[in-house]
């Protein structure tokens, strides 16, 4: 069975990572997130946090640094385009739906 399919030999689903929304102020919302949530924080920094809940992510992001999106992992990301590597390991590259919704779309590994 390849990475591609599950335990019943269909095909796998992709997952959605974490959606992202546009913050002032990282440190304050995580502060009220916290407060109000039961989430934790696997990552914060002065322009973008990400917190975990129970079934999916958010991320929380400065207008400067990222858009508002939904990041996706798939087994091949970088047939969306050539990836980066951010400063929490993840690797992924932003595309933008017929719509002009932006998608992180997420290499697995």
């Amino acid at each position: 069975m390849d990475s591609n399919t599950d335990t019943t030999g269909q095909s796998a689903l992709d997952s959605i990572h974490h959606l992202a929304i546009v913050v002032t102020d990282v440190a304050a919302s995580v502060r009220w997130y916290q407060e109000n949530f039961a989430c934790r924080v696997a990552y914060q920094d002065a322009t973008w946090a990400l917190l975990k809940f129970a079934n999916t992510s958010m991320a929380l992001v400065i207008p400067a640094q990222h858009p508002p999106h939904i990041g996706i992992q798939v087994d091949d990301a970088a047939r969306f385009g050539p990836l980066t590597t951010h400063r929490d390991g993840t690797r992924s590259v932003y595309v933008n739906d017929p719509d002009g919704n932006a998608l992180e779309m997420m290499a697995r590994d």
